[in-house]
């Protein structure tokens, strides 16, 4: 992802938000602890990933990849992470024992964007993109420092989306001035 050395990311200050929960998955810090788990959910699904809005013309991910080369990019990530340059994190199964997908989360390569995000889950569990974008869309809005952010959209027809206002459907706290789009400052709030 793009780096823009002139600022940092995000400011020292800011500390970040606890990872939020969606049906069926939690989001977590990636983890070298997670390697193995990692490493079978996307080799099970690079097709899957490559036709993913977000990852379509990207190198990654390729192969062959082995657990010490998973191991290395793993580790980058937990670096990015604690040095505040960017932020990776596992989407696991609610139990915590299955690796589902990745959400990511950097400085935008384009000037007039904060944060590229993208994400992916495996192939088998498709289904859960579409109320995975929902829910980290409504999570960066709601608790990250960002004007603007990149964040391939998914049709999310039917997903409960978390903080965001649904046309025609009454929601306590939450404004409606429209459905917020990648690259567009967030709505208002009432």
């Amino acid at each position: 992802m793009g780096a823009r050395p002139q600022r940092p990311f995000v400011p020292a200050h800011f500390a970040l938000p606890p990872p939020p929960r969606g049906p069926g998955f939690v989001l977590t810090p990636l983890r070298l602890a997670h390697n193995e788990r990692d490493l079978d959910a996307w080799s099970s699904s690079v097709n899957h990933i490559h036709a993913t809005a977000g990852f379509a013309g990207r190198p990654w991910p390729d192969e062959p990849m082995t657990l010490e080369r998973n191991a290395r990019d793993l580790h980058e990530h937990e670096e990015d992470f604690a040095q505040r340059r960017g932020f990776t994190y596992s989407v696991l199964s609610e139990s915590g024992d299955e690796v589902l997908g990745c959400v990511y989360i950097y400085p935008s390569a384009n000037n007039d964007v904060e944060a590229e995000v993208r994400s992916w889950v495996r192939a088998n569990r498709a289904t859960l993109d579409a109320p995975l974008y929902a829910t980290v869309r409504a999570w960066l809005w709601a608790e990250w420092p960002f004007a603007t952010f990149d964040y391939a959209p998914r049709d999310v027809t039917g997903v409960a989306q978390p903080g965001v206002a649904q046309p025609g459907v009454a929601q306590p706290g939450v404004a409606q001035p429209g459905v917020a789009q990648p690259g567009v400052e967030p709505p208002a709030t009432s």
